[in-house]
């Protein structure tokens, strides 16, 4: 005589539980463990990183490659040589036919013109955005305001404006020499170095450093000097390096108000030797380079040593 067996709603769940927990432990066996599987995501976004530093690479890369190509080949015989490169390290072009003096003058201009731009730059912002941040942050957002105007101002109707100003000046006050251009670039440099400074000036506490050391006895020039600009020292180097890379590169104030810089001297040598010019600009942008590289590596050294 057979017996039946019913069991209980709570039987059947018990046995649908044991049978749902060893079917989940099969699939944990199933599983890598997690140190793979964040291996293996690790290695994915190693890969992915590479692909997308490659790409920018390439893409910043290739231009300076052809430029390259193009001051070591002559474009019409097809013949190779390092003679551009020759004219611009020895300074004498007559090998090529080409008058190399105008070179030297923009680059020089250039030069000096980064100088006095820069040093004119700091001077006016500097004191103005500490006096400003520390007695009045109303009238700090004039100051920005006002730093930051000519990014909205094209360089066109910059030259514009300046262009009476620059001919009444050269004819009755200054002289045509390109070092006069110092104001000009001053006004276009002037909202790169705001945003560098100011930078810098949010990452310290500059009215806590102000109140410890007037307690202490320390004098403006003394607080000013030797406590507020050693701190600064970072955002001073970044403002002025973008101030030097802007006035290596400008070309539209120069070349409408009649003045010759680096790249106005380059456009006119291109007109007789495109290979020097080119070799020449290729030089100007490897400048532009090493100028970010020094700067970061300057940025980190100092950064060690604070945190020292």
């Amino acid at each position: 005589m057979a017996v039946s067996v019913q069991r209980g709603p709570g039987a059947r769940d018990d046995v649908r539980n044991r049978d749902e927990q060893s079917r989940g432990a099969q699939r944990q066996k199933d599983l890598p463990p997690v140190p793979q599987l964040r291996a293996a995501r690790v290695r994915r976004q190693r890969v992915i990183k590479a692909v997308i530093l490659l790409l920018v690479l390439m893409f910043l890369l290739v231009p300076l490659l052809a430029m390259l190509l193009f001051t070591v080949r002559q474009p019409l015989s097809g013949r190779w040589g390092v003679d551009a490169w020759k004219a611009i390290f020895t300074g004498n072009g007559d090998a090529l036919g080409t008058d190399m003096s105008i070179l030297w003058q923009g680059l020089g201009a250039s030069l000096a013109l980064c100088v006095v731009t820069v040093v004119l730059v700091l001077v006016l912002l500097v004191p103005v955005m500490v006096i400003t941040y520390l007695r009045s942050p109303k009238l700090a957002r004039l100051v920005e305001w006002v730093s930051t105007l000519p990014l909205t101002i094209p360089a066109i109707v910059l030259v514009v404006g300046l262009g009476p100003i620059y001919r009444w000046l050269s004819s009755d006050v200054l002289s045509t020499d390109p070092i006069w251009l110092c104001f000009a670039y001053t006004i276009l440099v002037m909202p790169f170095s705001y945003r560098a400074l100011a930078v810098g000036m949010r990452s310290i506490d500059m009215r806590t450093l102000t109140e410890a050391s007037r307690s202490l006895g320390a004098s403006w020039p003394v607080l000013f000097f030797r406590i507020l600009l050693p701190n600064l020292w970072q955002s001073i180097l970044s403002a002025g390096f973008i101030g030097i890379a802007v006035v290596m590169g400008e070309y539209t104030v120069a070349s409408l108000l009649g003045r010759v810089n680096l790249q106005v001297a380059l456009y006119q040598l291109g007109q007789s030797n495109s290979q020097v010019s080119t070799a020449m600009a290729l030089l100007a942008l490897i400048f532009g380079v090493v100028l970010l590289v020094a700067l970061d590596m300057v940025a980190d050294s100092i950064q060690r040593r604070r945190n020292k």
